[in-house]
């Protein structure tokens, strides 16, 4: 640790650390936030154009997009042209200062740089030092490029939905991003904890297809995992009945999951008999006939509003909840009392919303939001911390 509260606030459970983040887009600047959130003090190397997440609509001004106010909280901005003179040097004073290094640069990129894990180690042998890319770099595939898309067909999520919907669709959202990106946090965080404890900095390496793959996995190695020959997939994940069930007035998510959620839902229907019904009568029972399962509650779901399902698993345990699209999800009451989006006034772009911490710690006090910087807003003053004079960065004449 650099033994000193880096944060300006001096605040949280990982005040008194040090994150260089030298990445782009999602995954690497997620991973960042998530430290940022918890009080370290995280710098940000950006190009002097910006991260291109700065630039994606929505916006109010240029370099900063709607996305990138969340993702670059808790963030100061150093605004560096790594190819031009002095520009490494500049990258390499930080990193003598930090404890933490996150990019996810190709290695091809990082080695033009000279900004590898061995060059940069020789440089501060204490860093931890976390890259992510598409594939493992010792890989055959690892020159290939790699995005969100092409981790989920890689990693077999594109498949997956293929077979329940009959057609190859992403997950209208970049899973794979923000996955590796909690993957990049937790990693750093166990590195951290060695170093603190008598171990070294070291070289973490996470491979976008490796950590989907491992995810994908967890439930659908399926009979795979006895059988060389078994079938990967889990029935009931992969059931194509597997979804919203319509109620008298709209759409709930129910599940009678243990035997006695089953006994409950089949007499609250008037389907008793359904209860000792060979297919249903245990949770093994029910998953291995997870079709038929799904489209009898079809049947009998609309017999009641959603409401009247609500009061009735809430009084019996029944998991359910009721179908909300993203405006609603995020504006309940639950939502709100957990201040999971709240508003807040940035410098430069007027009111906006935060996305909030989601998890609680009894003894960290979140510490104050740092709202999103310019690009290459905090320049001088970081440089100036670590003894680079930030005028060998600015254009001669």
């Amino acid at each position: 640790m650099t033994g000193q509260p880096n944060t300006p606030s001096g605040h949280g459970l990982l005040a008194g650390v040090r994150v260089v983040e030298l990445a782009s887009v999602i995954m690497g600047p997620y991973a960042a936030q998530q430290l940022g959130d918890l009080g370290a003090d995280v710098i940000k190397v950006e190009p002097p154009t910006g991260d291109m997440t700065r630039h994606y609509p929505p916006r109010r001004h240029p370099g900063m997009g709607g996305a990138t106010l969340n993702l670059n909280r808790n963030k100061r901005s150093v605004a560096i042209d790594l190819k031009a003179p002095h520009g490494r040097d500049a990258l390499l004073a930080l990193l003598r200062t930090a404890d933490v290094f996150i990019t996810n640069l190709r290695p091809q990129a990082l080695e033009r740089l000279r900004l590898d894990h061995d060059s940069v180690a020789a440089v501060n042998p204490g860093l931890i030092y976390a890259s992510a890319q598409g594939y493992r770099s010792d890989s055959a595939y690892g020159t290939r490029a790699a995005y969100d898309d092409i981790v989920q067909a890689a990693s077999g999520l594109v498949w997956l939905n293929h077979q329940v919907s009959g057609r190859p669709h992403y997950v209208p959202t970049v899973l794979a991003d923000k996955i590796c990106g909690m993957q990049i946090a937790q990693s750093v965080l166990a590195a951290l904890h060695y170093r603190e404890h008598g171990g070294t900095g070291q070289h973490i390496e996470v491979p976008m297809v490796d950590t989907m793959l491992a995810f994908n996995l967890v439930e659908h190695l399926g009979a795979a995992a006895l059988e060389p020959d078994g079938a990967f997939g889990s029935t009931r994940s992969l059931s194509p009945e597997r979804r919203a069930q319509r109620t008298a007035d709209g759409w709930m998510c129910i599940l009678p999951q243990s035997d006695r959620n089953w006994r409950d839902f089949t007499a609250f229907v008037d389907r008793p008999e359904l209860a000792d019904d060979p297919r249903f009568t245990s949770g093994p029972d029910r998953a291995r006939h997870a079709d038929e399962l799904y489209r009898v509650m079809a049947e009998l779901t609309p017999l009641h509003t959603s409401a009247r399902w609500q009061e009735f698993c809430d009084r019996t345990g029944i998991a359910a909840a009721p179908v909300l699209d993203l405006a609603a999800a995020a504006t309940t009451a639950y939502a709100r009392e957990g201040g999971l989006l709240r508003e807040a006034d940035h410098p430069s772009e007027g009111r906006y919303r935060v996305i909030g911490r989601p998890v609680r710690y009894s003894a960290d006090p979140e510490p104050p939001l740092r709202p999103c910087p310019t690009i290459g807003q905090h320049t001088d003053e970081v440089l100036r911390e670590v003894g680079f004079d930030p005028a060998l960065l600015r254009p001669v004449g």
